[in-house]
């Protein structure tokens, strides 16, 4: 027999490359095919260089993967739920925010003659109150997680008359329209 022959054989009847084998028939997901063709490598004999090359990750990341598989098996690539980057802001902070937006308007905290909040405004009071700097997109999705939604503002006059607002308004369309 030869050594290639020998090899495929020894492949086809070890349990483990077996397992992964089915693991990456059956996953969905591009990551975790990738993890499980990691293992599939170094369980045929790769060096972590040889299979960070082949599948485009840094030796790092393939050591990461190997080490998991060797202290939990299959289970222990799953990925779990990521958390994300953490938070810049305390929980507390965040609530002094949404108070102020939604009690005060911007020159009653020092922004003189602005009367609507806007996301560049909310990025100048959190860096003056709290030393923190956000980006405007990074603001737009702290207002967003906090429940707070933007609108345009709109006014009425509350002394208005109805009565000159329509003749008002006949007047106006009189003039939009050539008799």
């Amino acid at each position: 027999m030869s050594k290639v022959n020998k090899i495929f054989e020894e492949n086809n009847n070890n349990p483990e490359i077996q397992a992964i084998k089915k693991a990456i028939k059956e996953t969905k997901q591009k990551r975790m095919y990738i993890r499980y063709q990691v293992i599939l490598y170094h369980l045929k004999g790769h060096t972590n260089i040889e299979i960070s090359k082949l599948v485009d990750l840094a030796q790092h990341t393939v050591g990461i993967y190997i080490k998991k598989y060797k202290q939990n098996g299959l289970d222990g690539l799953v990925m779990h739920h990521s958390s994300g980057a953490p938070r810049m802001l305390t929980d507390a902070q965040e609530q002094k925010l949404y108070d102020v937006i939604s009690t005060k308007t911007p020159d009653e905290v020092g922004f003189a003659y602005r009367k609507n909040w806007t996301s560049s405004l909310a990025v100048q009071w959190v860096k003056v109150n709290f030393k923190v700097e956000y980006s405007i997109n990074g603001m737009l999705d702290l207002l967003h997680r906090i429940k707070l939604s933007y609108s345009r503002p709109t006014y009425t006059l509350a002394k208005a008359d109805p009565e000159k607002q329509e003749v008002f308004k006949q007047e106006f369309e009189g003039l939009k329209k050539p008799s």
